[in-house]
This record gives C-alpha cells, structure tokens and sequence, in this order.
C-alpha cells in the first residue's frame, strides 16, 4: 500500500530548528524524524512512499539522494573498508519525490499527486510530524470491513490542563483534568479509499471542507487509541522525544511491534 507523507510545511512552531532544514529532517538519535516514521511503515510491509515537498524540497530530495545508510545507522566497518549494516531494515524502499509547492495546504499537496495513486484502492497518508506504536495492520483491517472512506487516528492530546465546563452565565459547572476528558484529536496518521477524491476540491483544506462533507454521508471513521502517540510540533515536543531517545525508550520501532496489542489494545472506533 501507499504511504503520502506531507513533507512541505514551514514548521513555524518548532521555527529554532525549521529555519535551517524542514521539519521532516529535523533529527531524533541522529535519524530525521521522517526516517524513523518510514521505518514504522516499512515494519508493516508498507514501502512505497510518496513524498510531497514543499518548503526546502531541497534538502529533502539531497537526503535521499546523496545520504548513506550507514551515516544514520548502525554498522561495522572492516579493514577491508566492507561496510556492514546491522539495521535489518530492508533497503528497498520506493520513494517519489514530488514538489507540490511551497505555500499549499494539506489538502492541495494530497490534490496535487492525486495521479500518482492512480489504481490504489486504497492508501496511507501521514503529516511526518508524528510517531505511534498503534498497531497498524488492525486499524487497516478495520478499514478494510468498514463502508468508509477515509479514517483517521484519533488520540487524547498530551495536555496537562484543567478543562472548565461554563455555561452561558459564566457559571462553572465543573473542573477536571484534560487527562479524563473525552476529548481526543486527529493524529495525523490516515488510512483513505481512493474515492476520497471525489469529495475534495481545489484550495480545500483536507480535514475540513472534505471531511465535513465525508461526515454529512457518514463515510469518515476514527480509530480511537490509547497508547503512545506524540507529535513533534514544538521544541519542547522535540526535547520530550529526543529524551526518550536517549533513554532508550522508543515504542515506535519496529522491534516491539509484536507486543503492540497486548501492551495497548485499541479502545474501539467511532463512526
């Protein structure tokens, strides 16, 4: 299947990096958060990426153009200058570089390479800003048995606020955590039938004139989920990340895959 990964946003909140290379390359253990959310993919047989560039399309196309491997993985060097991999990954990946332009949206970049999905029944797409441990092969086979045609991952946001419910008078009902509150946000992370093109139209942002129309015919599905789930949107969101690097705690690998179901079941779907 597929994978668009939005790679052409400024990245304005997390500008002390993003002046100087676009936030797709910003690094986590010396690997472009990018890298690390294709790896995710490509542990679940996903390997066919298309890249939609934008805001220093550049420097994401010279990444994949002139890096090697073994400058952001783990590898053994011999006398001989043999250079050895120790990353199981596979290495071949298809990747298509397409510039869809500096200032569009979202939705105009997935418009853009619409050509591109030519004969896909169906297809992934991600903001490349983000990184799970959901467990993708499930939230694809719920999918695949529903009648939708676009699904989106939907997660409690990492906030520490005390929520107010206030009525009309200015009257507090009541206080509680944003930890216990049903409130839950798009993860970026997406699943879409190729129909979804029939829904959009030019200048329209992804998730809202589409969606809304997809959710007016009860066609939009959400994959509610409970486990790990961080965006990389700010520095401080990158310093939280880049911690967990360093700790070693990094739930999105692929090596830990096979534990995704028994560590954080999924909690159901809304539709």
């Amino acid at each position: 299947m597929k994978v668009v990964l939005f790679c052409g946003g400024r990245g304005t909140r997390i500008r002390d990096y993003s002046e100087s290379i676009p936030k797709p390359l910003i690094p986590l253990g010396g690997q472009p958060i990018m890298h690390h959310l294709m790896q995710y993919y490509a542990s679940y047989g996903h390997e066919d990426f298309l890249l939609c560039l934008g805001y220093k399309a550049n420097a994401i196309k010279d990444f994949f153009l002139n890096s090697r491997p073994e400058s952001y993985g783990d590898c053994v060097v011999t006398g001989s200058g043999r250079i050895e991999m120790l990353d199981a990954m596979p290495r071949d990946w298809r990747v298509a570089l397409i510039d869809t332009g500096i200032w569009r949206n979202i939705g105009e970049r997935l418009w853009a390479v619409r050509h591109h999905l030519n004969g896909e029944e169906m297809f992934l797409a991600n903001y490349s800003d983000g990184l799970t441990d959901v467990d993708l092969d499930d939230m694809i086979r719920r999918f695949e048995q529903s009648d939708k045609l676009a699904c989106f991952l939907a997660v409690k946001p990492p906030l520490t606020y005390h929520l107010a419910d206030i009525d009309d008078d200015g009257r507090v009902l009541e206080f509680r955590s944003s930890e216990n509150s049903p409130m839950r946000i798009n993860g970026g992370f997406f699943l879409m039938r190729r129909e979804i093109f029939d829904y959009m139209r030019e200048g329209e942002e992804l998730v809202l004139e589409p969606f809304a129309r997809l959710i007016t015919e009860n066609k939009l599905m959400a994959y509610k989920y409970d486990g790990f789930w961080r965006s990389m949107d700010t520095l401080r969101d990158w310093q939280t990340l880049e911690a967990m690097m360093e700790r070693g705690d990094t739930p999105w690998t692929s090596n830990r895959r096979a534990d995704l179901k028994a560590l954080h079941p999924p909690v159901g779907t809304l539709t």
